[in-house]
């Protein structure tokens, strides 16, 4: 019963209009129904475990099931007047408060497109993304598990396996042919190096450093890392456009945007505090 608790307001407004004609009754409660749009809208709402619960026909008739639980006892409470019971009243007033708030602070994060602008501008050089291959010829003590067959190479025999193997796509080897060959990389060996496309934050330091710095087609020198050496090829390297960079935006810039909305409007409020009763701060 406790997931649907906040849901109350709405529901009593989704029974109160009357379904389109393509839009099936999915429960009766009495005079109130809710229709499948209606239903799914709710579950919408709800947290992850219970939407993906309602992926199934089971899953669905449990929540309309407990739906309906709290729609008769809210209906009984009514009726006992317990909804003008002054405790009562105040919980009902902060739950409705909690879901404007929560909306409010979500819309304050993104609706400035000046300031998304502004950020994307300020830091388009880190929303670069290209797309690799690499080859990794891995060393002793590297994560990397040995593959079946290779010789635990130290430090300076993986360095020179590198170079040796850098020398032969030099002289016209297909790097994805060598990869696949050669890579300690078993994963992305399989499909010649390739890493696909990755962004700023994706992979360990010295890659990354060496990644974006590293002109399209050319391979790189030995780079190494704790997983061993690295011969990389980077494919294609562009900026997200503003579109594709948005959400990322939004995820940093939105919460900050957002407090200093909420310092705003707190500002604009007029609120005294009682420090006879709370203390000074």
């Amino acid at each position: 019963m406790k997931t649907f608790a906040f849901l109350l307001a709405s529901l009593s407004a989704f029974a109160q209009q009357p379904p389109p004609a393509a839009d099936p009754v999915v429960v009766t409660i009495g005079a109130d129904k809710i229709t499948q749009s209606q239903f799914e809208m709710i579950v919408s709402t709800l947290p992850e475990q219970a939407r993906t619960q309602a992926k199934t026909p089971e899953g669905r008739r449990q929540l309309a099931e407990q739906l309906v639980e709290l729609k008769v006892l809210s209906r009984e409470a009514k009726a006992r007047k317990l909804d003008q019971s002054p405790a009562v009243q105040i919980r009902l007033d902060i739950q409705a408060d909690q879901v404007l708030a929560s909306a409010m602070f979500q819309s304050l994060g993104t609706s400035d497109e000046a300031a998304l602008h502004a950020y994307y501008d300020a830091h388009k050089g880190e929303m670069d993304q290209i797309h690799a291959r690499h080859i990794l010829i891995r060393f002793q003590g590297s994560a990397v598990p040995l593959r079946l067959g290779q010789k635990d190479l130290t430090d300076a025999e993986a360095l020179q396996k590198t170079k040796d193997l850098r020398a032969k796509i030099l002289a016209g080897a297909k790097f994805a042919d060598v990869a696949q060959a050669e890579s300690d990389d078993v994963g992305s060996g399989a499909n010649g190096g390739d890493l696909d496309t990755f962004g700023h934050g994706a992979m360990v330091p010295e890659f990354e450093k060496a990644a974006f710095a590293l002109p399209v087609g050319q391979v790189s020198e030995p780079v190494r890392s704790a997983f061993g050496y690295h011969l990389i090829l980077v494919e294609t390297h562009a900026a997200k456009s503003f579109d594709q960079a948005r959400p990322d935006i939004e995820k940093n810039l939105g919460p900050q945007a957002a407090e200093k909305a909420v310092d705003d409007l707190k500002s604009k409020a007029g609120v005294v505090y009682n420090d006879t009763y709370f203390g000074k701060p």
